[in-house]
């Protein structure tokens, strides 16, 4: 982490505790004058986030302007590093833990995508009370409403649990308790429970039956 801050010429810069702000668009089409340096960076904290999990919205952010990143893309760069100096010290912790239970949190926005309107989910998949997987990424569709983003979110980490579970069971791997998906949607969350879909959701049918058919074990279930 020192050596990024370094090759940026900010080891001496002051530090902020959130990786991103929620209020600041690129509003800029100023393009960045040194482009090569912005891609460098934000390669080297792609790499960081293979321990740094709190990074992975903002870098993810940052990669999709590797092309032609403008002023405001850089200074949101510069505000991930400032981060980094900030907590240079954090890094993933893995215990000894008694439980197998496994659950996942996720989250998206709505539309967080200024240029073409996509939205960003998120997610986090533990094993008892450690951290084993996590996934940032943009939708491949955009969502008509954020209960949409949020449901795309579900069955997206329903394929990742999905194989997680597979690849467990095929090393004999005991399972503990029903894995829940942690979800803040209420909307989302009824539209899971809900087998009935109406003139509204139908278009989003073909991930309620993967989630259906991935809940056939009886592995999981949705909670607000």
């Amino acid at each position: 982490m020192g050596d990024i801050l370094k090759r940026a010429s900010m080891s001496d810069c002051k530090p902020l505790t959130t990786p991103a702000s929620v209020s600041q668009a690129e509003s800029s089409d100023e393009l960045y004058d040194n482009p090569n340096q912005y891609r460098t960076l934000a390669g080297a904290l792609q790499y960081l986030t293979v321990t740094r999990p709190d990074l992975s919205y903002a870098v993810n952010r940052l990669c999709l302007f590797m092309h032609s990143p403008t002023i405001d893309h850089w200074k949101l760069l510069k505000r991930v590093l400032r981060y980094v100096k900030a907590t240079v010290d954090f890094g993933l912790r893995l215990t000894a833990s008694s439980s197998t239970d496994f659950h996942a949190v996720l989250d998206s926005d709505w539309v967080g995508c200024s240029i073409d309107r996509k939205s960003t989910s998120g997610f986090a998949v533990f094993c008892g009370s450690n951290l084993v997987l996590w996934v940032c990424h943009k939708q491949k569709t955009v969502a008509r409403s954020s209960t949409e983003a949020e449901y795309k979110a579900l069955a997206d980490v329903s394929v990742k649990v999905t194989w997680i579970v597979s690849l467990l069971r095929e090393i004999g791997f005991s399972l503990g308790a029903t894995l829940r998906l942690w979800c803040d949607n209420l909307g989302a969350a009824y539209l899971c429970a809900n087998p009935v879909f109406h003139v509204r959701t139908k278009h989003v049918e073909i991930n309620f039956q993967f989630s259906l058919c991935s809940g056939q074990g009886g592995f999981w279930g949705v909670a607000g």
